[in-house]
């Protein structure tokens, strides 16, 4: 009989001798017969900055529900430490906001639904909902109605949203779909910025490559059911590119170390 998957802690010893965040070991994942992803193996360490990428359908959105508990691996092992497996540390950005635009909501009203779950005091959400607006940019505007803010400030307030839960893990499903590319660009920055001053770990899930190469530091291929996961440099090559796309690519390092990458022959992607 195949053993089944497993989700597990790491202890707070194993952590301070530096085990990673999230820890995939083996891992298969499926929807009943269908097998998904096979043999998944790679750590993700606090303060990384990882860009999930690859073809629609690959995998990208499963090994994401497995992280976030809705999908159980169904042989191997994924590990957490201490601090991210609590809900309270790790947080979640879909790719679209349900909430009815019909009804009016402010913007402490939104960024308040990331409490969902969590018992802290009154005192304690307030501080927490000051200092998450404060962080993305938008102190001062919590009486303003979320559907009135442009698409910058729109994704700002759902950053805040998961930022009161205090994450050390926060997880972004293709969150700049459908924005121009201005504000796409000064939402990366500002995650980076996030990402480098807080230590904050992330995972984005994209389709833009050069996006990857410009501010990964870290980077998944999802291809044919397996993940090729490591340092972007080490990742992000012309083979390893045209191996999971199906097209030639060339990859070109720039003055600041980033890559350029496109379709050999064409513009950049």
């Amino acid at each position: 009989m195949e053993a089944k998957g497993t989700v597990a802690s790491v202890s707070e010893t194993s952590q301070a001798e530096g085990r990673p965040v999230l820890c995939f070991r083996d891992v298969d994942l499926a929807y009943g017969p269908k097998t998904v992803l096979r043999g998944v193996g790679f750590d993700i360490h606090a303060g990384e900055f990882w860009f999930f990428l690859g073809p629609n359908g690959e995998g990208k959105t499963t090994l994401l529900k497995a992280i976030i508990g809705e999908v159980r691996p169904k042989s191997g092992k994924l590990w957490f430490d201490n601090n991210s497996t609590a809900r309270e540390n790790l947080s979640f950005i879909p790719q679209r906001c349900d909430l009815n635009p019909t009804l009016s909501t402010t913007v402490r009203e939104f960024a308040s639904l990331g409490f969902t779950g969590m018992r802290l005091s009154c005192k304690e959400r307030a501080e927490r909902l000051s200092r998450a607006l404060e962080r993305v940019g938008l102190e001062g505007m919590e009486k303003k109605d979320y559907w009135t803010l442009s698409g910058g400030q729109r994704q700002r307030v759902l950053v805040a949203r998961a930022l009161v839960r205090r994450p050390r893990l926060l997880i972004l499903d293709e969150p700049t779909k459908g924005i121009d590319i201005s504000t796409e660009e000064k939402f990366l920055q500002f995650l980076k910025n996030l990402n480098r001053e807080e230590n904050l770990t992330i995972i984005f899930v994209a389709h833009d490559l050069n996006m990857a190469a410009r501010y990964s530091t870290h980077a998944a291929i999802f291809s044919g059911g397996s993940v090729l996961a490591g340092e972007s440099a080490g990742v992000l090559t012309a083979e390893n590119l045209e191996k999971a796309y199906g097209i030639p690519m060339t990859v070109r390092n720039g003055v600041s170390g980033s890559a350029g990458i496109r379709i050999a022959g064409s513009s950049d992607l």
